[in-house]
């Protein structure tokens, strides 16, 4: 069982693939629906909200795509999520529950454990799920680039 909604699923996995892929070269929309079996339509409409954002970037032309718009260390899980639980929303057509319903009792309990779970969500970066990829043999050990500040 998971906890977590195709679209915030399918957002990891297309943030953590444009950070392993894009070395050099934006990474399409196509190419990411056509290596994780995603709806491409779903998937440009997720894609748009990470860049407005500001999780990625995109550019535009024949051998335009996606980016990330910060560092690997610099995003984290939290970050992405955030943006595809809120298109989650935007898409659900379920009608509301009723202020006056037992929604009222289970409200503020899950929003204490979603508060925790977000804490937890914001210590993992982009960069440790890289890592991981990187131990089941997804992507390689390439340096990414240093990050400077004036």
């Amino acid at each position: 069982m998971t906890l977590l909604p195709r679209a915030a699923r399918a957002a990891l996995l297309a943030v953590l693939d444009v950070a392993l892929h894009a070395r050099g070269r934006p990474v399409s929309s196509k190419e990411l629906a056509t290596r994780h079996a995603l709806p491409p339509r779903r998937l440009e409409s997720l894609l748009q909200a990470l860049v407005h954002a500001g999780v990625l970037k995109s550019l535009r032309g024949p051998s335009g795509g996606y980016e990330l718009a910060k560092e690997r260390r610099r995003l984290t899980l939290a970050d992405v999520l955030r943006v595809a639980l809120r298109v989650e929303e935007e898409g659900d057509l379920e009608p509301k529950i009723a202020p006056l319903s037992l929604e009222a009792a289970i409200a503020p309990a899950l929003e204490e454990i979603e508060a925790e779970i977000f804490q937890r969500l914001e210590m993992v970066t982009l960069d440790d799920l890289c890592a991981r990829a990187l131990v089941y043999g997804f992507g390689s050990a390439e340096k990414t680039q240093a990050d400077f500040e004036i």
